[in-house]
């Protein structure tokens, strides 16, 4: 097993010499991994090195103690910190509960307590490692759990509960693999009113269910679960052929269950679907197909597509106009996925438009989708809509050529317009943090809470626009900033460098200097020697 690694800060030598020195390491199960000599340089070292254990004095330059544990609280809550204190320390130390210190020990370190100390922690670490490390008790969990997150989705999904984008991650996370191309639904109801003398209701119906899932679900590739009291078969189809096939086998599974069990059985059979996202609908053709069983009997398979009236064979649903794809294309695609989009929206268009009052009343709720769209980004779709006047009179007389062209045309347009408002937008916040540093670089109060709070966006949001457009942190850009300031004056000026680190923001000129070596390699009054010479 690896040792647990342990950074050392104090910014005294000797004492970090004295602790590694006293301790077994090896033998208490840790390895001193590093150094450091204040807070600032242990920051960088736990990034890099990703200790386990940070054992830290209190009283450091630039960096104390006790402000290295509340930053590596709120970044690097995974590691555990020791603190040492002198004795009119301590009680200081002990009011910073809330920053969840593993102990405080006070000074001079006895060897004998910071192995106890350790003996505990590792405890403790070892603890979290066997938690974190159990996977095949997890995946056990998972896969005990995984029928009931499988019968979850297909609950949601017959809902209209899951979005496109939602439903392909969701699918490949709980390991169902459906590959279509056609998809149906089946609902097979068990009369509660018509049971056998001595029979319990529960019996039968679980009975019932069993014989669906060797009869019909192990012979149909299908998933098959429990849902309002019914039995809900989802299955793959090849071709529209199937739902015949499919439908004659259930008739004949219902009436074998009436001779042979007694049981009064109803299965309702929705239309083929191309995706299970569309599931819903089969799923709701199934469950009106179950209520027909008043007209045409129980005892049978009744399917929606043979007894339904021939205008009502598919109705274009709203859901079907609102283009929810297309619009996330609109937003985050390129042109080639936006004609993609398109032209599934015309496909689809096609498919469940079976009259011309359909196409044009479809057409129609396509335009008025763009119109909402537009206005829920704040433009005008007159703008955007390819130079057709009135399209909701215009675009129903389009051909398939003609509609997909002006679909794709009026989507980059309003796509392009998007994308050009969020990009003036970061480079307008960008350009304003920028003019902030430069009329108050020489603030210390200057910092990444003060400009947000100034341009009124959130820190995360800043942090990720300035890296996108800078390709540095907000912190790293100021530092620049300053010290770029900072090396002019010292070029220009005879001034000493703790006035012109106060000019440039910094109150404390050896944290100045720190930061300007670590910019330049070299020393302030290092930096003014070598450049003045040339």
């Amino acid at each position: 097993m690896d040792k647990y690694k342990v950074l050392l800060v104090d910014d005294e030598e000797e004492a970090i010499e004295a602790i590694r020195l006293k301790l077994e390491w090896e033998t208490l199960g840790f390895k001193v991994i590093g150094s450091a000599n204040n807070g600032v340089k242990a920051l960088e070292l736990v990034e890099r090195l990703q200790p386990d254990v940070v054992i830290t004095d209190i009283k450091m330059p630039y960096m104390d103690g006790l402000e290295l544990a509340r930053t590596l609280n709120e970044d690097y809550q995974n590691i555990h910190i020791i603190i040492f204190t002198g004795f009119d320390e301590f009680e200081y130390a002990k009011e910073a509960v809330h920053l969840e210190i593993e102990e405080y020990m006070l000074k001079p370190i006895n060897s004998q307590e910071l192995s106890e100390c350790l003996k505990r922690l590792k405890k403790t670490l070892d603890n979290e490692r066997e938690e974190k490390l159990n996977v095949k008790k997890l995946e056990h969990y998972f896969n005990e759990s995984l029928p009931m997150f499988q019968t979850n989705l297909f609950i949601s999904l017959i809902e209209g509960r899951i979005t496109e984008a939602d439903c392909e991650k969701f699918l490949a996370a709980y390991q169902i693999r459906m590959d279509g191309p056609l998809f149906g639904c089946a609902v097979f109801h068990t009369s509660e009113h018509h049971v056998p003398e001595g029979m319990n209701v529960l019996l039968l119906s679980m009975s019932v269910e069993q014989e669906i899932r060797e009869r019909i679900a192990e012979k149909w590739k299908s998933q098959m679960f429990t849902y309002l009291g019914n039995t809900v078969l989802v299955m793959e189809l090849n071709s529209e052929e199937d739902v015949v096939a499919f439908t004659d086998d259930c008739d004949r599974f219902c009436r074998w269950a009436y001779r042979v069990m007694g049981a009064v059985v109803t299965a309702g059979i929705g239309r083929a679907c191309d995706s299970l996202f569309t599931i819903n609908q089969s799923y709701a053709g199934a469950r009106e197909a179950v209520s027909y069983r008043v007209l045409y009997g129980t005892q049978r398979a009744i399917n929606i597509g043979e007894i339904a009236p021939t205008e009502q064979e598919i109705s274009v649903q709203s859901e079907d106009t609102k283009m929810h794809a297309l619009f996330k294309t609109i937003n985050l695609g390129s042109r080639e996925e936006i004609e993609k989009a398109a032209q599934s929206e015309i496909e689809k268009l096609h498919r469940n438009a079976k009259t011309v009052s359909q196409y044009k009343l479809a057409t129609m709720e396509m335009v008025g989708a763009f119109y909402r769209f537009c206005a829920n980004n704040f433009i005008d779709f007159k703008d955007y809509c390819a130079e057709v006047e009135n399209p909701y009179e215009k675009v129903p007389e389009m051909d398939e050529s003609t509609l997909k062209g002006w679909i794709v045309n009026s989507a980059v347009a309003i796509s392009e317009k998007l994308k050009n408002a969020r990009n003036t937008t970061s480079r307008r916040i960008v350009e304003e943090a920028k003019g902030i540093v430069r009329d108050r670089y020489m603030q210390p109060e200057l910092s990444l809470d003060t400009v947000c709070s100034e341009l009124g966006v959130s820190n995360s949001y800043f942090s990720s626009l300035f890296r996108k457009e800078t390709g540095k942190t907000f912190i790293s850009w100021l530092t620049d900033y300053r010290m770029d300031h900072a090396a002019d004056l010292m070029l220009e000026t005879n001034e000493k460098s703790y006035k012109i680190a106060e000019r440039v923001g910094y109150q404390d000129a050896n944290y100045f200097s720190y930061v300007f070596k670590k910019r330049f390699g070299m020393s302030p009054s290092k930096y003014r020697t070598e450049h003045l010479k040339r």
